[in-house]
């Protein structure tokens, strides 16, 4: 039994963590601002320093890392892609490289080179609008949809998290006789507008309202079959959740590098806090959690890339990381002298899409039918 990654793969690892340390890392200082509570801080990157990363990505074979090939992109494995995400996460400067929902590698051939090549050369942004303010359950949606001569009739509101400033579309779920269906709505489409509910604090990212008034979206903007939305991407959510542990471990990972400097260069009355009992046994413990997490999604990993069902694996490094994540975050809090579960909700929010629950209900159902863990 072998853990070591394969000689190919450190490369990759090499790569990306030289992008994050000389290209990504030098710019968080200028992004973050001075001020304790980020009053000043910047969460998005000027468009001609965003162009030149884009370009330093492609030159290093980066950039669409995790867009299948026949779609435009690079085409990476899944343990290929959790070792690159590991790496972006160790920064807070916002930027990957090409990323795409898999829910648009479902597009037809017209759907791609009017919606996905755009989305991957960063020239379109998407708005995922599966869930509704206030819902936390997909399956509840009061948005609907009707036929009407080559048309979709649009009406609801839904929420969704993006940027501002680009030409954008939005991936809508809505209800229609047949089911659940997905509308591929342009900006600027009479009846649709965007508003701005809030920016979080941690990112660039915005808080979306987005309303649908007799929205009326031709059909050749419908994505998949009627009543079939819920099956778009669905092959690729496994390998999805599995690479979002990987984003989790990186995350940990910088957390516990911040966590040691500041053990090793802080004084409490003339001593050291490294020497405090509390302190060395949190960082034990991050220590402890970020391998066992790493080694639980290069295990899915893995699997995912030789083919073998993955979707019980996938949730269990879903649920640990996340899990894992809060521990760490409250221990680093500890470290900082701060207090431990406000810090750790904003680490846990981009973390938290899918919930706990659901994973929880994914592994149990496969507990009663007999799997051994």
């Amino acid at each position: 039994m072998d853990f070591e990654l394969p000689e190919e793969l450190k490369m990759i690892r090499g790569l990306a963590r030289d992008f994050v340390a000389n290209e990504l890392r030098p710019l968080e200082r200028d992004l973050l601002g001075r001020s304790a509570d980020l009053s000043d801080a910047r969460f998005a990157l000027s468009q001609a320093t965003e162009v030149g990363l884009i370009r330093k990505a492609r030159d290093a074979g980066l950039w669409g890392a995790s867009v299948p090939e026949e779609l435009g992109g690079v085409g990476l494995g899944t343990l290929a892609n959790c070792v690159i995400e590991e790496e972006l996460a160790q920064t807070v400067t916002p930027f990957g490289f090409g990323d795409v929902s898999p829910i648009l590698f479902d597009c037809n051939d017209d759907q791609k080179r009017r919606y996905l090549t755009p989305v991957l050369n960063h020239e379109k942004l998407a708005y995922l609008a599966l869930m509704e303010p206030g819902q936390q359950d997909e399956l509840r949606m009061k948005t609907t949809t009707r036929k009407d001569e080559g048309y979709y009739v649009l009406s609801g509101l839904k929420s969704a998290i993006g940027e501002t400033g680009k030409d954008y579309f939005a991936v809508v779920f809505a209800l229609l006789e047949a089911g659940p269906t997905c509308l591929l709505v342009d900006s600027g489409t009479p009846g649709f507008d965007v508003q701005v509910a809030s920016l979080r604090r941690t990112s660039s990212r915005m808080h979306l309202l987005l309303r649908f008034r007799d929205c009326r979206v031709p059909e050749a903007n419908r994505l998949g079959e009627d009543g079939k939305a819920f099956s778009l991407g669905k092959k690729w959510l496994p390998a999805r959740r599995i690479v979002r542990g990987a984003r989790a471990v990186g995350i940990a990972q910088r957390l516990l590098e911040e966590a040691t400097t500041r053990a090793q260069t802080t004084q409490s009355f003339g001593r050291s806090i490294s020497e405090r009992p509390s302190v060395r046994s949190a960082l034990a413990e991050i220590a402890t959690e970020i391998r066992a997490c790493r080694l639980l999604v290069y295990d899915a990993a893995w699997k995912s890339d030789e083919s073998r069902p993955v979707k019980n694996e996938a949730a269990m490094v879903k649920l640990f990381a996340l899990h894992m994540i809060r521990h760490v975050a409250d221990r680093v809090a500890h470290i900082h002298g701060g207090p431990g579960r406000t810090s750790a909700e904003g680490v846990c929010d981009s973390l938290a899409a899918g919930g706990s629950e659901l994973q929880k209900d994914i592994i149990t159902r496969e507990i009663l039918r007999g799997l051994r863990v």
